[in-house]
């Protein structure tokens, strides 16, 4: 059984995150890994803070912190919000490591000595009133593609084409505001991606077809407008150093590694951290999950539409360039976009609902839920408060939620604290069963191949048939005239909770686990359920304790709506 490794697109340093970043890379590979281990794989997911370049040093003068500081204390901040989520990383590391600097400087040392870095003088902006040159994001200016009047240097946040410093109109710097800007001469590194062109356009071929149509035709894009060559260094006082006993003259001048071509090396120097932060006598290996590790390893990479070509080209290439048997990415799930009310959610515009206010307002399972049923998979999806309210109202508190209390609560009532036993399994049992093994092998279906809407589709009917055989045989009526029929109803409804408990944990894990603990089961280690046990329905037998566990989700009312509407704004932006 092949071990996973899965990475998650690393969030910028920059502030707290918002709900179109959690759905575009977290939270999806925290669902998959969840999945994963829950069937019995060796699972490794690794993330990590985007530390480096100029959104960081950026960050940390607005917040009046050295870089350093900053970047600490928002690490931490990132990390607690992502514990709320309940993600589930295996190590959550930080670009600025040790590690990450000493393998991104292997890196570059390797790809020069195989002939795909060169030094070259370049005319780069320089802003007198700064007394500095301005890379990428200490640049702004409007997009020549689509006109946005905001496009960073590094990048159009709306049109999401890269761009350099040099190609925006009406340039200005973003430290100062000064549109004085000139450009002057200096000396960096440069990536040849242009001779690696052929080699990246070969092993897109021969991986994209694991890949959605979106990650493929992303990659397929840039490959068709050709490779560039594109410089790797930047002039900050904030990033992985060019090492000196291969540059000594550009790390005389302090030139410092770009943030996209450290950042995905990140990946490889956070497992390095996962490593070196063994403790107690425990062996961890991270050379197996990345060194010569194609036919033992299967490596998913999740991302927002925005991150795909510089994890479909860019890397590769990096990786391709250094001659060295890294491992390269087998699946790159790639996401649209999640819109405010058609508006872009936007971290440097603080548009939205930020994943710290969300979890001041309602529990992580709910958030969870919803992001994953609506993934922006096939194209972009719109947040709306109606839309999220109906969402949680229906799946979660009708279908799921009330299904959990009423049968337990019903039994408690009618039989006391233990599981009833009742009359044999008949014929509308074996027909529920047959639904329920169905539905189970629909979701596994679709959550092997990464298709979370319709996976969250596939559990919600699951959760749904327990209430369509609530509702056929009425435990409410049978109690009347035949009490042990009524027993078996419950029992059967019972054994369904307990089967929600376990597979419903990649999406709502708190809730899960409430569902699960409300049963006291000599041994129930079980982290999944196959066709035969989804069938026979007996994994909770009779005489078993249980308790009504508090209600698991509540009803989000118009008051609430209103409330969330004044905080966050309801109308389209």
């Amino acid at each position: 059984m092949a071990r996973h490794l899965v990475t998650s697109a690393l969030p910028y340093i920059n502030g707290i995150k918002h709900l179109g970043n959690m759905v575009g890379s977290m939270l999806p590979a925290d669902v998959y890994s969840r999945y994963l281990r829950r069937r019995g794989h060796d699972v490794l997911y690794i993330c990590a803070t985007d530390e480096h370049g100029t959104p960081a040093e950026l960050a940390a003068k607005a917040a009046g912190l050295p870089v350093a500081e900053f970047c600490a204390q928002a690490h931490d901040a990132q990390k607690a919000v992502y514990d709320g989520f309940q993600l589930a990383f295996d190590h959550f590391g930080r670009s600025s490591s040790r590690q990450n600097a000493g393998i991104t400087q292997h890196f570059a040392r390797k790809l020069y000595e195989n002939g795909f870095i060169e030094e070259r003088a370049i005319r780069q902006v320089y802003s007198p009133v700064d007394g500095r040159f301005l890379p990428d994001r200490y640049v702004e200016g409007t997009c020549p593609h689509c006109g946005y009047d905001k496009a960073r240097g590094d990048q159009c946040e709306n049109c999401t084409r890269v761009l350099d410093p040099t190609d925006l109109l009406n340039p200005r710097s973003a430290i100062s505001g000064s549109t004085e800007l000139e450009a002057r001469e200096t000396t960096h590194l440069f990536l040849l991606q242009s001779r690696l062109q052929h080699e990246v356009e070969a092993w897109v071929a021969r991986h994209e077809d694991q890949w959605p149509q979106l990650s493929s035709s992303i990659a397929r894009k840039w490959l068709t407008e050709g490779l560039h060559d594109r410089a790797i260094t930047r002039d900050l006082d904030w990033g992985v150093p060019v090492p000196a006993d291969t540059w000594p003259e550009l790390a005389a001048e302090g030139k410092v590694f770009y943030v996209w071509f450290d950042a995905p090396i990140e990946y490889i120097g956070a497992t390095m951290e996962w490593s070196d932060a063994a403790t107690g006598g425990e062996t961890r290996d991270w050379k197996s999950w990345w060194y010569e590790a194609d036919d033992t390893v299967h490596y998913t990479q999740f991302m927002a539409k925005d991150n795909v070509p510089f994890h479909t080209v860019m890397f590769p290439a990096t990786e391709l360039g250094v001659r060295e048997p890294w491992k390269k990415v087998d699946v790159v799930k790639g996401f649209n976009w999640l819109t405010y009310y058609g508006g872009k959610f936007s971290t440097s515009q603080q548009r939205g609902i930020f994943t710290d206010a969300a979890l001041e307002t309602l529990p992580a399972d709910y958030w969870r839920y919803f992001l994953i049923a609506n993934a922006p998979e096939s194209d972009d999806s719109s947040f709306t408060w109606e839309h999220f309210a109906a969402t949680v109202n229906k799946d979660l508190a009708d279908t799921l939620g009330n299904f959990v209390n009423r049968v337990l609560s019903f039994s408690r009532k009618r039989f006391g604290d233990e599981v009833p036993s009742g009359s044999p399994a008949g014929e509308p049992e074996a027909r529920l069963g047959d639904e329920a093994a169905r539905l189970l092998a629909e979701y596994e279906e679709h959550m092997e191949a990464l298709q979370y809407r319709k996976a969250a589709a596939a559990l919600r009917a699951l959760w749904s048939a327990g209430n369509s055989y609530l509702e056929e045989k009425a435990p409410w009526l049978e109690i009347r005239t035949d009490p042990e029929a009524a027993a078996l109803t419950l029992r059967t409804a019972m054994n369904l909770i307990h089967l929600y408990a376990i597979v419903s944990e990649p999406l709502i894990p708190a809730s899960a686990a409430a569902m699960r603990g409300a049963f006291t089961l000599e041994s129930d280690t079980a982290t999944w359920v196959t066709a035969e046990q989804a069938r026979s329905l007996a994994a909770v037998p009779a005489g078993t304790p249980f308790t009504v566990p508090p209600v698991l989700f509540a009803k989000i009312t118009e008051d609430d709506l209103t409330a969330y509407r004044e905080r966050f704004g309801g109308a389209g932006v």
